[in-house]
């Protein structure tokens, strides 16, 4: 195989609602961030976690369904690559920023009342940033070849 691959899957929950905004040329972005948290045992059998923070940035319409569907606190599965920015800052001193540029993300788990979804109903759901898939309430990632059971779910 030639070539490279850049890919992130990451599943975790929301820090922060999204933020939409609009270039000058009236393309939508939003940003958001996602916690992932792994869990172990040390040696003593005491129960340790460390989470790590994630930006994403999300464009166009899939940016818009954001904004409108997710939620602080709710669970994603957030798909797309990892992209380094530089800027300056005030100081003048040059900054490299880390941020998942999402191709598509999943809403998992279901919609409590008063949260979530501005409008009602299921939380579960998948947008892509291709345009080659509208909104679903599927409240799964898919599965190549279709659904799976549920006991196959990593998660």
């Amino acid at each position: 195989m030639s070539g490279s691959l850049n890919k992130v899957l990451l599943i975790g929950n929301l820090g922060k609602d999204p933020e939409l905004k609009s270039t000058p040329s009236g393309q939508s972005v939003a940003r958001f961030s996602v916690a992932t948290t792994e869990t172990w045992k040390n040696q003593q059998g005491e129960k340790q976690s460390k989470t790590e923070w994630h930006n994403i940035v999300v464009w166009g319409k899939q940016a818009e369904t954001a904004e409108k569907y997710l939620r602080k606190g709710k669970q994603v599965l957030v798909e797309g690559r990892i992209q380094y920015r530089e800027y300056t800052d005030q100081a003048g001193v040059k900054k490299t920023f880390c941020e998942i540029r999402c191709d598509n993300f999943v809403m998992l788990g279901r919609m409590e009342e008063g949260g979530g979804s501005r409008d009602s109903g299921s939380y579960g759901g998948r947008a892509s940033g291709t345009g080659s898939h509208d909104f679903e309430d599927t409240g799964a990632p898919p599965a190549a070849g279709g659904s799976f059971p549920d006991d196959d779910i990593p998660f």
